[in-house]
């Protein structure tokens, strides 16, 4: 069995699916895979930013580009930003060879935990560009291999809802195994990923240490601190590290941040996250704008010494996590449902 999906791989012997300039979602499904009629497509939102602004903001070029990239490539992975997404549909075909073939069955409605950036694709029709919530309704077909993870959507949550907390949800799981209590919090970002985070980060720290969010939206950043999701925010550019470094000197007394988490949807925001961190500090980045050149080579210019992690999108029973902290959590949940359904 191909867990991996190597097979589907055109013209690049030993490559894997995602980095690969081309893979063939071609039917018939072979052992291991799982056949998937596609509804919609979550766009990461550093590639639906860069899509939309190419576009300028035109919803059928949008699409067009879209269309064009998986006709070209197989796959949904944007060529300037790199990323993918993720998306939902229904269960159309299993292998019997498929490692969930006793459990899952036909018409089961799935959210694909991989990324759009490895997963075989076909594009049949697009039905609605929504820019608001990077997503795009679509009619269509998608491959996942024995190795994809994924998530059976839940019962007593809308299908946008769960889509929109799922397309980020290694993001608060990961904040959940580094925030503790009595730590100084900085979350660069408010969008989905950011609000969840946030979210995490508040029940981790148990009342102890302090959070702060900042973000280029002040009425983003509102939000969050109505639900008390924050003790402290601040609107901010964050391509302009200095400053971003200043106001928060100024939030922590001087301390700086213990932890700095990057949900940031544009580029150009490393060192905002690494110049606001103390020295022997952690910055998380989520963000998928990020540049790791750009990260390593400003941390040594400024001779910081910041732990630095990539959050790769996977953490164990984070599906779980995340969903239960909509339910857990009904502030949260209404925000996540007036910004995504």
């Amino acid at each position: 069995m191909d867990a991996y999906g190597l097979g589907r791989v055109v013209g690049e012997k030993g490559v894997l699916p995602q980095r690969a300039k081309k893979i063939d979602p071609s039917l018939p499904l072979r052992d291991g895979e799982l056949l998937i009629d596609v509804e919609s497509l979550n766009i990461d939102a550093a590639s639906f930013k860069q899509l939309k602004e190419a576009a300028g903001g035109d919803t059928a070029k949008i699409a067009a580009a879209i269309e064009a990239i998986v006709t070209e490539r197989g796959k949904m992975q944007n060529p300037v930003t790199g990323s993918g997404g993720m998306l939902i549909g229904r269960i159309k075909e299993i292998s019997p060879t498929h490692p969930a073939a006793s459990t899952l069955k036909v018409g089961d409605r799935l959210a694909t935990l991989v990324s759009l950036t490895l997963t075989p694709l076909v594009i049949d029709e697009i039905r609605a560009v929504k820019p608001e919530i990077d997503r795009v309704d679509i009619r269509g077909r998608a491959i996942l291999f024995a190795s994809g993870i994924y998530a059976k959507l839940p019962d007593d949550l809308p299908d946008t809802l769960s889509l929109a907390a799922l397309d980020v949800c290694g993001a608060p799981a990961l904040v959940a195994r580094y925030v503790k209590p009595g730590m100084r919090v900085v979350m660069l970002g408010a969008g989905k990923s950011g609000a969840l985070c946030l979210a995490q980060a508040r029940e981790s720290m148990q009342g102890q240490g302090q959070l702060i969010a900042l973000d280029i939206s002040q009425p983003a950043l509102e939000a969050l601190s109505a639900l008390g999701l924050c003790d402290a925010f601040a609107k901010v550019d964050a391509t302009q590290g200095v400053e971003v470094m200043e106001t928060i000197s100024k939030l922590t007394d001087g301390k700086l941040a213990d932890l700095v988490v990057n949900c940031a949807s544009v580029p150009n925001t490393e060192m905002a996250s690494i110049l606001s961190v103390r020295d022997g500090g952690t910055v998380i980045f989520f963000s998928m704008a990020t540049s790791f050149t750009t990260a390593a080579l400003g941390a040594e210019g400024v001779g910081k010494d910041v732990q630095m992690i990539v959050g790769n999108g996977y953490v164990p029973h984070h599906a779980t996590l995340t969903l239960e902290l909509l339910r857990r959590q009904a502030g949260l949940r209404k925000l996540f449902e007036q910004r995504y359904i």
